[in-house]
């Protein structure tokens, strides 16, 4: 997902929004000749992301700059560590600074909560995924940070899986078929390698959805009890996702009812950007 195309045309768009016509103010008082020397610096605990992101925010502004990465992705750090050094001419890195910081700073934010939540699960064997609340252009960035904070995705757009929810549904029993006709008629016009989701609101629900072969069942807001009923009538039938109403103080309880994967919009949505700094030197050449 995270090809060096994406990286190029996402962070291009990014330092054009930024320096349009260049940067005038280190170009008015930067000497061209003066080189730098800048130290990626993490202010607060994190888990690292972005690192490819951030160094080809200083390459595509001058392919003199170079960026030593000190620490891998997914990695957890500490107040004080050293996360990466750049170097080369001084105007090229004070030019990509911002960019590289939004970007690798976004990135941990979404690593470091997808990692509390990984953790608040550990030993259930449940996958905890993201989803497509994610800013817009920005989704390979963000997906990837949440598989470096140890998180699955989900289908990555509306080309990738079949999603039925209670409108699609809506629709497609207008013509007077059952939710599980209509679900069959569904699949008999599809590739046999499109995989298919429905939600369900409800626990009476999930019979028709699961007579029509159905490979994962979402379970949408239901309380705790209803859902390790749910898992319970499933009975391994089908993979069992739930969603809505998870937060750090909830999704454990979630795990242990027995579903399979908790997805999670607030992984993408609500994260904190990580408070990163770089700490510039400039030398005369």
């Amino acid at each position: 997902m995270l090809s060096p195309a994406t990286i190029e045309s996402i962070v291009r768009a990014a330092l054009l929004e930024d320096a349009p016509w260049g940067d005038i103010t280190s170009d008015a008082l930067i000497p061209a000749s003066a080189t730098a020397t800048a130290d990626l610096i993490a202010r607060e605990a994190g888990v690292f992301s972005g690192g490819s992101v951030f160094a080809a925010a200083f390459a595509l502004t001058d392919d003199r700059v170079e960026t030593d990465l000190r620490v891998a992705e997914g990695s957890r750090f500490a107040p004080g560590d050293v996360l990466a050094v750049v170097t080369g001419p001084a105007r090229a890195v004070l030019t990509a600074e911002r960019i590289g910081l939004n970007f690798v700073q976004r990135m941990s934010g979404i690593a470091t909560v997808t990692a509390a939540y990984v953790d608040e699960v550990a030993g259930t064997g449940v996958r905890i995924a993201d989803t497509r609340k994610t800013t817009p252009g920005l989704r390979a960035f963000e997906r990837h940070a949440v598989r470096s904070g140890g998180g699955a995705n989900h289908r990555h757009s509306l080309s990738d899986a079949v999603m039925a929810k209670d409108n699609h549904l809506a629709v497609l029993t207008r013509s007077g078929l059952s939710v599980t006709e209509a679900l069959i008629d569904a699949k008999s016009r599809l590739p046999h390698t499109a995989h298919i989701e429905v939600e369900v609101d409800r626990l009476d629900q999930i019979e028709a959805v699961l007579a029509a072969g159905i490979g994962t069942i979402m379970l949408d807001n239901f309380t705790l009890t209803d859902l390790r009923t749910g898992v319970a009538q499933v009975a391994g039938r089908a993979t069992v996702e739930a969603s809505g109403g998870v937060s750090l103080d909830t999704v454990r309880a979630i795990a242990e009812t027995g579903v399979d994967v908790i997805s999670v919009g607030a992984l993408t949505h609500s994260a904190r950007a990580l408070d990163l700094g770089l700490d510039v030197r400039i030398d005369e050449a």
